[in-house]
């Protein structure tokens, strides 16, 4: 169709909400809306590899039917229309689900999920599926199948993962709306890195069923979550209110979710910084204080409080990972090479228990306190010590609850990650053992959790962090060095089933963001004009 490409730029930059208002009311069409993001998502590939199962010409065509409704005065869905992403995890009718699996090359999904499901019959159109890691377990995106997605900020870094491919083709303006993933921080971490808003729901606020049952799946006491990803938080909770019912409690044990976010003003927020288990780069401390302050400002009060050690929750995440030594990992892989970030993973867990307290005391003899930790934390658990870990999951719950409870606290402030956008490769080094740990706690609370972009770094505060023989520490330090100009989010969370609290002090710090400082979090074209063509790593 002829339309002119201001037309097309416009569509784009506008939010899900925005959009769906326009096309509601008829003021465009849901094939104009459809025909812009393609010819978006086409100026960014291939150099972005985002999208990874393209679906244009049925877009398309669902497009023209639902014109061709909206034309008979037929009624409208609240998401008439809306071109939406989904992660390659999920299933949907006709498409592969591969989870960068060689051995799942040949899949088609004979059926869609029922979170996907909800979208569809609220009227969101398809465009396509976006990449992820191998296993989805680490936080890049990048796997033997489809290969490598790049951050729209910067082409040398990662978009993380495992929902990275999600959040670039959001960052780019490729998709106004994209669901997404979250076992160890896979939503969270790449909004951070690439200057998005996304939630993680608490652990079974989603129905399950949207993935595919003959992949060997996590260890039940941690289970992943689906969630949206979105450029403006009024779209995450438009998501929210489509794929569970709104004033409707699903079970006695999962409250109705809530129609309107509640203001901020009177809540009581707290801060969680932990320099000693991991230092933070200067630009993620300053967006924690810009927000804090921003909430202040909107009338919430900022309290102190003292949650159990961050480091133990990194801990209990990694023994559940590797409580069976790897073996639900190994399994998920049918043969198929691993990628070496998952390789790692799977070597430290299979470590035989007796010799890891020898092993990972010459680690930190060797300024190798990291690695030690993560050797430490990796062992398996069966019979009564499976049941213990259990156990102090559960403490380790109620004791962050009462810290909470205490000092009634409503909303906690943490970074998502310890660090901007890293460069390709180094979530090797850098994961749920250190830099990561904020995302994971979350995680293993079952609490939900979300992300707004706050600020970019700056020149000039790209790194503070002292030198050091730990490589971990060291590639920590490459990762800060030229980071200026890359985004920064902050993550929001409260007890269990409020999402609603989260979302809501994310709406105030996201306008207050916005008329501070106008930074707009939408990645420009240009940055692709010299980009390689993307392989996998």
């Amino acid at each position: 169709m002829n339309v002119p490409i201001a037309a097309f730029e416009r569509l784009t930059s506008l939010g899900a909400a925005e959009l769906v208002a326009e096309l509601r009311s008829g003021g465009i069409s849901a094939t104009a809306a459809i025909e812009a993001h393609i010819a978006r998502i086409e100026g960014f590939e291939p150099a972005l590899n985002a999208i990874v199962v393209r679906r244009f010409d049925r877009a398309r065509a669902e497009a023209a039917a639902a014109d061709a409704a909206a034309g008979s005065g037929e009624p409208l869905g609240p998401l008439h229309g809306l071109p939406i992403t989904l992660k390659e995890q999920f299933l949907l009718e006709g498409t592969p689900t591969t989870f960068g699996f060689e051995w799942r090359l040949m899949h088609v999904a004979g059926h869609t999920g029922p979170v996907v499901s909800a979208l569809r019959a609220a009227g969101a159109i398809v465009l396509g599926k976006t990449n992820v890691s191998q296993t989805l377990g680490f936080h890049e995106a990048d796997n033997p199948v489809y290969g490598m997605t790049r951050n729209p900020w910067d082409v040398t870094r990662t978009p993380g993962g495992s929902s990275g491919g999600e959040a670039a083709i959001i960052a780019s303006g490729g998709s106004p709306l994209g669901l997404g993933g979250d076992l160890g921080g896979s939503i969270r971490i790449p909004a951070h890195f690439t200057g998005v808003a996304a939630l993680k729901p608490t652990s079974g606020r989603l129905p399950p069923g949207d993935t595919p049952s003959d992949i060997a799946t996590v260890p039940r006491q941690l289970p992943a979550q689906p969630g949206p990803m979105a450029r403006d938080v009024a779209d995450l909770h438009l998501a929210m209110s489509i794929m569970t019912p709104v004033g409707v409690a699903t079970s006695p044990d999962v409250p109705a979710y809530p129609a309107e976010l509640p203001d901020v003003r009177g809540l009581r927020v707290a801060v969680q910084l932990d320099e000693a288990f991991f230092r933070s780069a200067p630009a993620v401390r300053r967006a924690l204080r810009e927000a804090t302050a921003d909430l202040a400002a909107a009338g919430a009060s900022v309290v102190q409080f003292q949650p159990p050690a961050l480091a133990e929750a990194s801990r209990l995440f990694i023994r559940v990972m590797a409580a069976d030594r790897g073996l639900w990992l190994r399994a998920s892989l049918h043969g198929d090479a691993p990628d070496r970030r998952v390789a790692g993973l799977l070597k430290a867990a299979a470590l035989p228990n007796a010799v890891r307290p020898l092993f990972a005391a010459a680690l930190r003899v060797s300024g190798q306190r990291h690695l030690a930790f993560t050797i430490d934390a990796a062992r398996s658990s069966r019979g009564a010590a499976l049941k213990q870990l259990e156990a102090d999951i559960e403490a380790y719950r109620t004791a962050y609850a009462r810290a909470m409870g205490e000092r009634r606290v409503d909303i906690v402030l943490s970074p998502p990650h310890a660090l901007p956008a890293l460069r390709h490769g180094a979530s090797e080094h850098l994961h749920v053992s250190n830099a990561a740990a904020y995302s994971v706690l979350y995680n293993v609370l079952g609490l939900p959790a979300g992300v707004v972009p706050v600020t970019t770094v700056r020149k000039g505060e790209e790194s503070d962090r002292p030198r050091s023989r730990d490589p971990v520490e060291r590639v920590a330090a490459e990762t800060e060095r030229g980071s200026a100009g890359l985004p920064v989010g902050v993550q929001v969370a409260a007890r269990a089933w409020r999402e609603d609290l989260v979302l809501g002090a994310m709406r105030a710090i996201e306008v207050a963001v916005r008329e501070r400082s106008g930074v707009t979090f939408i990645a420009d074209p240009k940055l692709f004009d010299t980009a390689p063509a993307p392989t996998a790593s």
